[in-house]
């Protein structure tokens, strides 16, 4: 059986608790049923608390939880939130006894990784840590693997994160040994004669109108476009919509590889359009590929973030393998020329874009403030030699009009 779940604690030995995704309606449910309950403080009398007892605990954050007492040591018990996992030392006063909701399951399902024997034979504290900080809270795939023997047992599961198997991934990093790490190469921590490259994005046919947004200009007719996923697609054409669907993936593949990017190699084959991950100024990291060595010492590399289509020049600190598994979805900027215009010999405007002398830099800031933040449409014209579309904004006007108005370009039939 193969489902979604979030990872709700890590504990101390190791063991990973999830909720399934299909509970979380009904755990809500029960969470709101207890609040309207339970109001106010715990039991402020004495009460004979025995180990193994049901309760609920009043969180750190106010909320009641259902519990169970797992040692009594004087005026303060040890508790598990049966619905997350976690264990907690908490006064008497936050906890009150009831037999209430007993008989509801817990929403939450222990779990050991499948055929993964840590170092040691024990989970050691620094990998329990690095597990808490990757995983907590965060949606992940599970793979049922086998049943426990004993129904309180723990399930035997494969966990994915990002398309990366959570057992490789530990054993990459030295902290189990796992039997099937045969995707481990997907971490894409081993080079070897491989010369991978990104996948290409399938684009609509041509005459077919589809929505897009600009990521980059490289000038008013040379522009990086990527098919528009944050409308309803459902009115557009297969292509969009998968356009769509590998677009979501990708980011949440991209989300999981920010948390673990310190894990990964630098890079040290800089040859040209070799896929990498590069640090932008944001702090984010990105899939990219490089295009230039523009300095020796220290050495700097230019590289094209192929997602977006813009540019930076960046030191190999900058610079990590990719993952293989973030190949195989398209990427999501296409470099296109827009037609129906050219730069005209009457813009008298004296700034100049330095590589590409024949257009002004009050046109290309004019052709920035006709697309940015817009909701663009295009029609393709021509794919070969080069794509060349038609595109309109949101008035479903050409977005080239402005410039031919103001004189800063010229129609070209």
């Amino acid at each position: 059986k193969v489902f979604q779940a979030v990872v709700s604690c890590i504990g101390g030995d190791g063991t990973i608790y999830i909720i399934p995704k299909s509970f979380e309606t009904a755990l809500n449910k029960l969470m709101a049923e207890i609040q309207n309950t339970f109001k106010g403080l715990g039991l402020l009398i004495p009460y004979c608390w025995k180990k193994g007892e049901a309760c609920v605990v009043r969180g750190s954050d106010t909320v009641w939880y259902r519990a169970k007492i797992v040692e009594v040591s004087g005026s303060t018990l040890q508790v598990q939130y049966i619905d997350r996992g976690y264990i907690e030392s908490i006064p008497q006063c936050h906890l009150y006894p009831t037999t209430f909701y007993t008989g509801i399951p817990p929403f939450c399902i222990p779990c050991q990784l499948y055929k993964t024997l840590p170092i040691g034979n024990f989970w050691q504290q620094e990998a329990v840590e690095y597990l808490q900080e990757l995983l907590k809270n965060e949606e992940v795939e599970i793979h049922v693997k086998e049943l426990p023997d004993n129904p309180r047992g723990k399930l035997s599961i494969s966990l994915y994160f990002g398309g990366m198997s959570l057992s490789s991934f530990m054993a990459y990093q030295r902290y189990c040994v796992a039997e099937d790490c045969q995707d481990i190469q997907k971490l894409g921590v081993f080079e070897g004669d491989l010369s991978p490259s990104y996948l290409l994005q399938p684009l609509p046919v041509p005459g077919e109108t589809f929505p897009v947004t600009v990521t980059h200009l490289v000038s008013p007719k040379e522009v990086y476009i990527c098919l528009d996923s944050s409308e309803n697609l459902t009115k557009y054409s297969a292509t969009e919509r998968s356009a769509s669907c590998d677009s979501e993936s990708l980011s949440k593949a991209l989300k999981w590889c920010n948390k673990i990017v310190k894990t990964l190699p630098h890079v040290t084959n800089f040859k040209k359009e070799l896929p990498c991950l590069a640090e932008y100024v944001d702090g984010l990291w990105y899939r990219a590929k490089l295009l230039s060595i523009t300095q020796l010492v220290p050495v700097q590399i230019l590289v094209q973030f192929v997602d977006y289509g813009t540019y930076l020049v960046a030191p190999t600190s900058r610079l990590r393998h990719i993952p293989c598994h973030l190949l195989k979805y398209p990427v999501q900027a296409v470099r296109v020329l827009l037609a129906g215009f050219r730069p005209t010999s009457d813009d008298k405007n004296v700034e100049r874009i330095p590589y590409s002398p024949e257009w002004s830099l009050k046109a290309l800031w004019t052709m920035v403030d006709c697309v940015e933040g817009k909701r663009l449409s295009a029609s393709i014209l021509t794919v070969s030699p080069e794509v060349t579309i038609s595109l309109y904004g949101d008035d479903k006007n050409l977005v080239h009009l402005k410039l031919i108005e103001m004189g800063l370009a010229e129609l070209d039939q």
